[in-house]
């Protein structure tokens, strides 16, 4: 009928793709920048810490966040809807422990999480979730890290970013990037890459995820340190290249 066909107009567009789910994935692209980045014995997160107002607390709006025991997350979107989101995935982390008696595989809840994501965009009175997580934990000792996104999409990966230019960030991991980083190289690089798009390094956020459910948010002070290694050796180089062309 004529108003079925304006409805499908108004959900497709041309090519097939949803509308709402592209514009959850708008919402993706403008939230703050996330990157999360596997080594050998390690997962580092590293998020873009936006500006808190000076009365609200800071507590209230972090955005790396444990599932379970043995499980973190981050997410670029929107903060209500990972509020909602986590709740979800934290439910069924419980729900599997009561039923099975075992802890839930990283893998089993980046798909539960991923099939949630993908219910919201088949379904009427609801729309996608406008975020995209990265899911870690550690698989026999090894470390495992999920991406999952509004379509429902679930990838695992070695190193990501999502949010803002992560375009631009995941070139750079790509540039830089070796298998088998150390704890130290992995954080060095995740500092190094959110450094292209944030404003210093007071706005970077670090949790180290390490084997037997270990995780630690890096201090700002350790932080600090890095981000002056990184700028020591820009420098060096600057001057090298200025003395190289006298």
């Amino acid at each position: 009928s004529a108003a079925s066909d304006v409805y499908k107009r108004q959900v497709f567009s041309p090519d097939g793709q949803l509308f709402q789910v592209q514009y959850a994935f708008e919402a993706v692209n403008r939230g703050s920048a996330t990157i999360a980045i596997s080594g050998a014995d390690c997962i580092v997160l590293a998020v873009e810490k936006n500006t808190v107002a000076k009365l609200q607390d800071p507590r209230t709006i972090r955005k790396i966040q444990r599932l379970d025991e043995h499980l973190m997350m981050t997410f670029a979107g929107l903060q209500a809807d990972a509020r909602v989101l986590i709740d979800k995935v934290r439910l069924e982390c419980q729900s599997f422990r009561f039923n099975y008696e075992d802890a839930p595989a990283v893998e089993y809840i980046a798909k539960f999480t991923g099939e949630t994501q993908q219910k919201y965009t088949q379904r009427g009175g609801v729309r996608p979730f406008g975020i995209s997580t990265f899911i870690t934990g550690f698989v026999d000792g090894n470390p495992a890290l999920y991406q999952t996104e509004p379509s429902g999409a679930v990838g695992q990966w070695k190193a990501s970013a999502i949010g803002k230019k992560s375009k631009e960030l995941r070139e750079f991991l790509e540039k830089k990037y070796a298998d088998g980083m150390n704890q130290q190289t992995t954080m060095r690089l995740a500092i190094e890459t959110l450094l292209e798009v944030v404003e210093s390094e007071k706005n970077i956020e670090l949790c180290m995820v390490k084997a037997g459910n270990v995780s630690e948010m890096v201090s700002q002070a350790r932080i600090q340190a890095v981000v002056n290694e990184i700028n020591s050796e820009r420098e060096a180089r600057e001057e090298e290249k200025r003395g190289g062309n006298r």
